[in-house]
Protein backbone atom coordinates (compact mmCIF):
# COMPACT_ATOMS: atom_id res chain seq x y z
CA UNK A 1 0.00 0.00 0.00
CA UNK A 2 1.12 3.55 -0.77
CA UNK A 3 2.02 5.83 2.10
CA UNK A 4 -0.10 8.95 2.73
CA UNK A 5 2.89 11.15 1.84
CA UNK A 6 3.30 9.48 -1.58
CA UNK A 7 -0.40 9.82 -2.26
CA UNK A 8 -0.25 13.51 -1.46
CA UNK A 9 2.70 13.99 -3.84
CA UNK A 10 0.88 12.13 -6.63
CA UNK A 11 -2.27 14.20 -6.08
CA UNK A 12 -0.26 17.40 -6.05
CA UNK A 13 1.57 16.42 -9.25
CA UNK A 14 -1.72 15.53 -10.94
CA UNK A 15 -3.23 18.85 -9.89
CA UNK A 16 -0.25 20.81 -11.19
CA UNK A 17 -0.24 18.98 -14.51
CA UNK A 18 -3.98 19.44 -14.87
CA UNK A 19 -3.65 23.16 -14.10
CA UNK A 20 -0.84 23.57 -16.62
CA UNK A 21 -2.83 21.73 -19.25
CA UNK A 22 -5.84 23.94 -18.61
CA UNK A 23 -3.67 27.08 -18.82
CA UNK A 24 -2.15 25.94 -22.11
CA UNK A 25 -5.58 25.18 -23.50
CA UNK A 26 -6.86 28.58 -22.40
CA UNK A 27 -3.83 30.28 -23.95
CA UNK A 28 -4.43 28.44 -27.23
CA UNK A 29 -8.10 29.47 -27.20
CA UNK A 30 -7.18 33.10 -26.44
CA UNK A 31 -4.54 33.08 -29.19
CA UNK A 32 -7.06 31.63 -31.65
CA UNK A 33 -9.63 34.25 -30.66
CA UNK A 34 -7.05 37.01 -31.07
CA UNK A 35 -6.05 35.61 -34.46
CA UNK A 36 -9.68 35.50 -35.58
CA UNK A 37 -10.20 39.05 -34.35
CA UNK A 38 -7.09 40.28 -36.18
CA UNK A 39 -8.25 38.52 -39.32
CA UNK A 40 -11.69 40.11 -39.04
CA UNK A 41 -10.12 43.54 -38.49
CA UNK A 42 -7.88 43.01 -41.52
CA UNK A 43 -10.84 42.05 -43.71
CA UNK A 44 -12.86 44.99 -42.39
CA UNK A 45 -10.03 47.41 -43.10
CA UNK A 46 -9.47 45.95 -46.58
CA UNK A 47 -13.16 46.21 -47.36
CA UNK A 48 -13.23 49.82 -46.17
CA UNK A 49 -10.25 50.68 -48.39
CA UNK A 50 -11.88 49.03 -51.39
CA UNK A 51 -15.16 50.93 -50.83
CA UNK A 52 -13.39 54.27 -50.41
CA UNK A 53 -11.19 53.65 -53.45
CA UNK A 54 -14.27 52.79 -55.49
CA UNK A 55 -15.99 55.98 -54.36
CA UNK A 56 -12.87 57.94 -55.27
CA UNK A 57 -12.52 56.66 -58.82
CA UNK A 58 -16.23 56.38 -59.59
CA UNK A 59 -16.54 60.05 -60.70
CA UNK A 60 -13.62 59.55 -63.08
CA UNK A 61 -15.18 56.39 -64.49
CA UNK A 62 -18.52 58.14 -64.90
CA UNK A 63 -16.86 61.06 -66.71
CA UNK A 64 -14.99 58.71 -69.06
CA UNK A 65 -18.17 56.76 -69.74
CA UNK A 66 -20.10 59.96 -70.47
CA UNK A 67 -17.39 61.22 -72.84
CA UNK A 68 -17.25 57.90 -74.69
CA UNK A 69 -21.04 57.61 -74.92
CA UNK A 70 -21.60 61.12 -76.24
CA UNK A 71 -18.32 61.91 -77.97
CA UNK A 72 -17.54 58.90 -80.12
CA UNK A 73 -20.28 59.56 -82.66
CA UNK A 74 -18.53 62.75 -83.84
CA UNK A 75 -15.09 61.13 -84.15
CA UNK A 76 -14.32 60.57 -87.84
CA UNK A 77 -11.76 61.53 -90.48
CA UNK A 78 -13.18 65.04 -90.92
CA UNK A 79 -13.00 65.66 -87.18
CA UNK A 80 -9.19 65.70 -87.32
CA UNK A 81 -8.61 67.32 -90.72
CA UNK A 82 -11.34 69.93 -91.16
CA UNK A 83 -12.02 73.21 -89.39
CA UNK A 84 -15.03 73.85 -87.18
CA UNK A 85 -18.35 74.41 -88.99
CA UNK A 86 -20.35 77.62 -88.80
CA UNK A 87 -23.61 77.90 -86.89
CA UNK A 88 -25.82 77.39 -89.96
CA UNK A 89 -24.09 74.12 -90.93
CA UNK A 90 -24.32 72.81 -87.38
CA UNK A 91 -27.98 73.82 -87.01
CA UNK A 92 -28.89 72.15 -90.32
CA UNK A 93 -27.11 68.93 -89.34
CA UNK A 94 -28.76 68.83 -85.91
CA UNK A 95 -32.22 69.48 -87.40
CA UNK A 96 -31.74 66.64 -89.90
CA UNK A 97 -30.38 64.28 -87.23
CA UNK A 98 -26.99 64.07 -88.95
CA UNK A 99 -23.42 64.24 -87.67
CA UNK A 100 -22.20 67.83 -87.44
CA UNK A 101 -19.80 68.43 -90.37
CA UNK A 102 -16.27 69.68 -89.90
CA UNK A 103 -13.91 69.15 -87.00
CA UNK A 104 -11.28 70.79 -84.83
CA UNK A 105 -8.26 70.87 -87.15
CA UNK A 106 -7.68 74.55 -86.42
CA UNK A 107 -7.77 73.82 -82.68
CA UNK A 108 -5.40 70.85 -82.93
CA UNK A 109 -2.81 72.74 -84.99
CA UNK A 110 -3.08 75.80 -82.75
CA UNK A 111 -2.63 73.73 -79.60
CA UNK A 112 0.40 71.93 -81.02
CA UNK A 113 1.92 75.21 -82.25
CA UNK A 114 1.59 76.93 -78.88
CA UNK A 115 2.77 73.89 -76.90
CA UNK A 116 5.88 73.57 -79.09
CA UNK A 117 6.73 77.28 -78.76
CA UNK A 118 6.02 77.20 -75.02
CA UNK A 119 8.26 74.15 -74.63
CA UNK A 120 11.08 75.85 -76.54
CA UNK A 121 10.81 78.79 -74.14
CA UNK A 122 10.22 76.97 -70.87
CA UNK A 123 12.31 73.77 -71.02
CA UNK A 124 15.85 75.27 -71.36
CA UNK A 125 15.13 78.01 -68.80
CA UNK A 126 13.59 75.54 -66.34
CA UNK A 127 16.44 73.05 -66.64
CA UNK A 128 19.05 75.74 -66.04
CA UNK A 129 17.18 77.12 -63.01
CA UNK A 130 16.64 73.62 -61.61
CA UNK A 131 20.33 72.79 -61.94
CA UNK A 132 21.24 76.13 -60.35
CA UNK A 133 19.00 75.37 -57.36
CA UNK A 134 20.61 71.94 -57.02
CA UNK A 135 24.13 73.33 -57.12
CA UNK A 136 23.38 76.14 -54.65
CA UNK A 137 21.03 74.50 -52.16
CA UNK A 138 22.14 76.40 -49.08
CA UNK A 139 22.43 79.88 -50.57
CA UNK A 140 19.92 82.66 -49.91
CA UNK A 141 19.48 83.54 -53.59
CA UNK A 142 18.62 79.93 -54.42
CA UNK A 143 16.16 79.81 -51.52
CA UNK A 144 14.54 83.00 -52.81
CA UNK A 145 14.15 81.53 -56.30
CA UNK A 146 12.76 78.30 -54.83
CA UNK A 147 10.19 80.26 -52.87
CA UNK A 148 9.19 82.32 -55.90
CA UNK A 149 8.82 79.11 -57.89
CA UNK A 150 6.42 77.71 -55.30
CA UNK A 151 4.43 80.96 -55.35
CA UNK A 152 4.30 80.92 -59.15
CA UNK A 153 2.92 77.40 -59.09
CA UNK A 154 -0.08 78.61 -57.09
CA UNK A 155 -0.88 81.66 -59.20
CA UNK A 156 -4.22 81.31 -61.07
CA UNK A 157 -3.81 80.74 -64.79
CA UNK A 158 -6.00 83.71 -65.67
CA UNK A 159 -3.50 85.99 -63.89
CA UNK A 160 -0.68 84.55 -66.00
CA UNK A 161 -2.80 85.15 -69.08
CA UNK A 162 -3.25 88.78 -68.02
CA UNK A 163 0.53 89.13 -67.59
CA UNK A 164 1.12 87.70 -71.07
CA UNK A 165 -1.54 90.08 -72.41
CA UNK A 166 0.32 93.08 -70.98
CA UNK A 167 3.76 91.86 -72.03
CA UNK A 168 3.10 90.40 -75.48
CA UNK A 169 -0.32 91.42 -76.78
CA UNK A 170 0.11 95.08 -75.90
CA UNK A 171 3.88 95.35 -75.94
CA UNK A 172 5.16 93.09 -78.73
CA UNK A 173 2.66 91.84 -81.28
CA UNK A 174 0.20 94.71 -80.78
CA UNK A 175 -2.64 92.20 -80.99
CA UNK A 176 -3.75 88.71 -80.05
CA UNK A 177 -1.31 86.03 -81.17
CA UNK A 178 -0.11 82.47 -80.71
CA UNK A 179 3.12 83.88 -79.27
CA UNK A 180 1.24 85.52 -76.41
CA UNK A 181 -0.54 82.24 -75.63
CA UNK A 182 2.76 80.38 -75.77
CA UNK A 183 4.33 82.78 -73.27
CA UNK A 184 1.42 82.30 -70.87
CA UNK A 185 1.71 78.51 -71.15
CA UNK A 186 5.50 78.68 -70.77
CA UNK A 187 5.15 80.58 -67.49
CA UNK A 188 2.79 77.87 -66.27
CA UNK A 189 5.26 75.15 -67.23
CA UNK A 190 8.21 76.71 -65.40
CA UNK A 191 7.49 75.72 -61.76
CA UNK A 192 6.81 72.05 -62.42
CA UNK A 193 9.90 71.52 -64.58
CA UNK A 194 12.12 73.51 -62.21
CA UNK A 195 11.14 71.50 -59.14
CA UNK A 196 11.24 68.15 -60.96
CA UNK A 197 14.73 69.02 -62.29
CA UNK A 198 16.01 69.91 -58.83
CA UNK A 199 14.57 66.77 -57.24
CA UNK A 200 15.92 64.60 -60.07
CA UNK A 201 19.41 66.03 -59.64
CA UNK A 202 19.26 65.29 -55.90
CA UNK A 203 18.51 61.62 -56.64
CA UNK A 204 21.68 61.18 -58.72
CA UNK A 205 24.58 59.79 -56.62
CA UNK A 206 27.14 62.50 -55.90
CA UNK A 207 29.90 60.00 -56.70
CA UNK A 208 29.00 60.23 -60.42
CA UNK A 209 29.63 63.96 -60.41
CA UNK A 210 32.81 63.55 -58.36
CA UNK A 211 34.12 60.91 -60.77
CA UNK A 212 33.75 63.31 -63.69
CA UNK A 213 35.49 66.08 -61.76
CA UNK A 214 38.31 63.71 -60.77
CA UNK A 215 38.93 62.97 -64.44
CA UNK A 216 39.34 66.67 -65.14
CA UNK A 217 36.10 67.03 -67.10
CA UNK A 218 34.95 70.68 -67.36
CA UNK A 219 31.95 71.63 -65.24
CA UNK A 220 29.61 72.30 -68.16
CA UNK A 221 30.43 68.91 -69.68
CA UNK A 222 29.74 67.18 -66.36
CA UNK A 223 26.28 68.74 -66.41
CA UNK A 224 25.57 68.08 -70.09
CA UNK A 225 27.26 64.70 -70.51
CA UNK A 226 26.90 63.13 -67.05
CA UNK A 227 24.18 64.66 -64.88
CA UNK A 228 21.44 65.28 -67.45
CA UNK A 229 21.73 61.83 -69.12
CA UNK A 230 21.75 60.18 -65.68
CA UNK A 231 18.53 61.95 -64.73
CA UNK A 232 16.86 61.65 -68.13
CA UNK A 233 13.83 59.76 -66.88
CA UNK A 234 13.00 62.26 -64.15
CA UNK A 235 13.60 65.25 -66.41
CA UNK A 236 11.47 63.88 -69.24
CA UNK A 237 8.69 62.92 -66.84
CA UNK A 238 8.56 66.45 -65.45
CA UNK A 239 8.52 67.94 -68.96
CA UNK A 240 5.69 65.70 -70.18
CA UNK A 241 3.62 66.29 -67.04
CA UNK A 242 4.02 70.05 -67.41
CA UNK A 243 2.85 69.81 -71.03
CA UNK A 244 -0.13 67.73 -69.89
CA UNK A 245 -0.99 70.42 -67.37
CA UNK A 246 -1.12 73.29 -69.87
CA UNK A 247 -2.91 71.40 -72.65
CA UNK A 248 -6.33 71.94 -71.09
CA UNK A 249 -5.93 75.58 -70.07
CA UNK A 250 -8.55 77.95 -71.42
CA UNK A 251 -8.46 81.14 -69.32
CA UNK A 252 -4.98 82.39 -70.33
CA UNK A 253 -5.69 81.66 -74.01
CA UNK A 254 -8.88 83.70 -73.94
CA UNK A 255 -6.78 86.75 -73.03
CA UNK A 256 -3.91 86.09 -75.45
CA UNK A 257 -4.78 84.12 -78.60
CA UNK A 258 -8.45 85.05 -79.05
CA UNK A 259 -9.12 82.16 -81.48
CA UNK A 260 -9.29 81.61 -85.22
CA UNK A 261 -11.66 79.89 -87.63
CA UNK A 262 -8.80 78.83 -89.92
CA UNK A 263 -5.63 76.80 -89.55
CA UNK A 264 -2.81 79.18 -88.62
CA UNK A 265 0.92 78.56 -88.23
CA UNK A 266 1.96 82.20 -87.86
CA UNK A 267 2.90 82.80 -84.23
CA UNK A 268 2.18 86.54 -84.42
CA UNK A 269 -1.41 86.01 -85.59
CA UNK A 270 -4.48 84.90 -83.60
CA UNK A 271 -4.92 81.15 -83.49
CA UNK A 272 -7.31 78.66 -82.00
CA UNK A 273 -6.82 75.83 -79.50
CA UNK A 274 -8.85 72.81 -78.46
CA UNK A 275 -9.81 74.25 -75.02
CA UNK A 276 -10.88 77.50 -76.69
CA UNK A 277 -13.00 75.60 -79.19
CA UNK A 278 -14.68 73.63 -76.40
CA UNK A 279 -15.66 76.93 -74.80
CA UNK A 280 -16.95 78.28 -78.13
CA UNK A 281 -18.92 75.09 -78.84
CA UNK A 282 -20.42 75.22 -75.35
CA UNK A 283 -21.82 78.69 -76.01
CA UNK A 284 -23.50 77.49 -79.21
CA UNK A 285 -26.45 75.13 -78.50
CA UNK A 286 -26.14 73.64 -82.00
CA UNK A 287 -22.60 72.41 -81.39
CA UNK A 288 -23.00 70.61 -78.07
CA UNK A 289 -22.03 67.29 -79.68
CA UNK A 290 -18.66 68.79 -80.63
CA UNK A 291 -18.09 69.70 -76.97
CA UNK A 292 -18.16 66.01 -76.03
CA UNK A 293 -15.98 64.86 -78.91
CA UNK A 294 -13.42 67.64 -78.38
CA UNK A 295 -13.29 66.88 -74.65
CA UNK A 296 -12.81 63.19 -75.43
CA UNK A 297 -9.93 64.02 -77.78
CA UNK A 298 -8.28 66.28 -75.20
CA UNK A 299 -8.65 63.68 -72.45
CA UNK A 300 -7.15 60.98 -74.68
CA UNK A 301 -4.25 63.26 -75.61
CA UNK A 302 -3.44 64.10 -71.98
CA UNK A 303 -3.81 60.45 -70.94
CA UNK A 304 -1.41 59.40 -73.69
CA UNK A 305 1.22 61.89 -72.50
CA UNK A 306 0.87 60.67 -68.91
CA UNK A 307 1.26 57.04 -70.00
CA UNK A 308 4.36 57.94 -72.03
CA UNK A 309 5.81 59.77 -69.02
CA UNK A 310 5.16 56.73 -66.82
CA UNK A 311 6.78 54.36 -69.31
CA UNK A 312 9.85 56.58 -69.67
CA UNK A 313 10.18 56.81 -65.91
CA UNK A 314 9.95 53.01 -65.54
CA UNK A 315 12.32 52.27 -68.43
CA UNK A 316 15.15 54.62 -67.52
CA UNK A 317 14.84 54.59 -63.72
Amino acid sequence: MQSPQLSMQLAKSLFVNTHRSMNKRKALIDEKDNSNWRERKSKLFFGTVVVLATLTISPILLIVYELLAKGLKQINFDFFFKVAPDTLQAMTAVRNGEIIPGGIANGITGTLLMVVVASVIAIPVSLLIGIFLYENQGKKYASLIRGLTDILQGVPSVVLGLIAYIWIVQGVTKGFSALAGSVALAIMMLPLIIRSTEETMKMIPISIKEAGAALGVPYHKIILKVMIPSGFSGLMTGILLSISRVLGETAPLMLTTLGSTTVNFNIVKPTSAVPLQIWEFYNNPNMIDLVWSSSLFLMAFVLTLNIIAKRISMKFS
